[in-house]
């Protein structure tokens, strides 16, 4: 059991990193506009700025939601193959159902009349306010960042609804490998799914705070995720293959994104052509978007269980909370972001100091508080 923990504390920490990206992305889109968020400063951005959150916000996204879901496909057969239908239901209701459902009923009606209300006042008691939400169902589309959560807990319920239908575990090939082949098709499949979403579904775009436009990526890579457990996938990427993929995206996936930027005018303010619709700028954001997805996830992979197989105390402590700080980041965030408003620094001054600040801050209360509370506890 030991050695298995130990093969496995890559993965850990390659979803701790992830969710400091969550949180770095929200900081980021608070002080450059790009995206949604509860908190939008509205400052006006420069050109370094400019280059900086568009690079930063549109590669992060490329990649680390769906690199999320392909991790947390990994452990879902072992999971079923363990517990069966009922009680695998039960550990995802309590696990993601219960942190979905706080969000909704607890944190978010706390952010848009508490924190928020100190900005634009809500003209009614909050009792009337809650009694409206709750009535209205306004909840439901009201997840937040716990919308990965929630769609996590219907692609696992899925799953287990085919393993019942199916009435056996899968079979696994392990001679099948990872190779330059099915990483090509992985990434025009991915591509192509993404680019006809999006006529109908542009990225901005939300179904019950489901943005359907990055689902192509997040679907595949989570049934990726679930073979590569049957087919161990992960530990027969080669060093050489995973190194390549990590720098072929770092440099050529640099370039391609600049290129496509320059092209296309996305520096004159000609965002929405990426966004859906009939453009090549459309299919080549999706093309590169792709690639980058798969190429993160193949270089980390490798990376973090050559490079980063182990964790000291602070790491696992930091480990050990990622999912509350995933869970409760948002009104911490908001609320220092809100206290910042008088300080007139430039975006990318603030985007620094609001990410020093809020990330310890976001740690240190689920360890000392959060963690602590004996109900919380057993869901986070």
């Amino acid at each position: 059991m030991d050695l298995k923990k130990e093969r496995y504390l890559y993965i850990d920490n390659l979803r701790l990193l992830m969710i400091i990206f969550v949180v770095m992305i929200h900081i980021a889109v608070t002080y450059s506009g790009m995206g949604g968020w509860y908190y939008k400063e509205g400052m006006e951005l420069d050109t370094l700025s400019t280059v900086f959150f568009g690079f930063f916000q549109s590669f992060t996204q490329a990649y680390f939601m769906g690199f999320l879901f392909l991790i947390s496909g990994y452990f879902i057969p072992g999971a079923y193959d363990k517990k069966g239908f009922g009680k695998f239901m039960r550990d995802r209701l309590i696990r993601l159902g219960i942190p979905t459902l706080i969000y909704m009923l607890v944190i978010n009606p706390c952010i848009t009349y508490v924190i928020m209300g100190k900005l634009w006042p809500i003209p009614e008691s909050f009792i009337s306010y809650y009694t409206n939400y709750i009535t209205t169902f306004n909840f439901i589309g009201s997840s937040g960042p716990l919308w990965f959560a929630f769609a996590l807990l219907f692609f696992s319920f899925i799953y287990a609804l085919v393993r019942l239908i199916i009435g056996k575990r899968p079979s696994s090939d392990k001679k099948f490998k990872p190779d330059i082949k099915n990483a090509i098709i992985l990434i025009l499949i991915i591509s192509v799914c993404a680019f006809l979403i999006r006529l109908v579904q542009p990225i901005d775009t939300n179904i019950i705070n489901m943005q359907l436009c990055f689902f192509s990526q997040y679907v595949i890579l989570f049934i990726v995720g679930v073979k590569a457990y049957r087919y161990n996938w992960f530990s027969l990427i080669s060093n050489k293959f995973g190194f390549n993929w990590l720098k072929a995206v770092l440099i050529l996936g640099t370039i391609f994104w600049a290129l496509i930027m320059l092209a296309s005018g996305a520096l004159n303010g000609r965002f929405d052509l990426f966004k859906g619709g009939l453009h090549w700028q459309s299919a080549a954001y999706a093309v590169w978007e792709s690639f980058t997805a798969v190429a993160m996830s193949i270089g980390l992979i490798t990376l973090f269980r050559e490079r980063f197989n182990r964790q000291n105390k602070l790491i696992k402590t930091l480990s050990d909370n990622s999912f509350a700080v995933y869970v409760f980041h948002a009104p911490i965030v908001i609320y220092l972001s809100l206290r910042l408003i008088p300080i007139t620094y430039s975006p990318l001054i603030k985007f620094s100091i609001l990410t020093l600040i809020s990330l310890p801050l976001c740690f240190a209360v689920s360890h000392f508080i959060l963690r602590r509370i004996p109900l919380l506890k057993k869901v986070l």
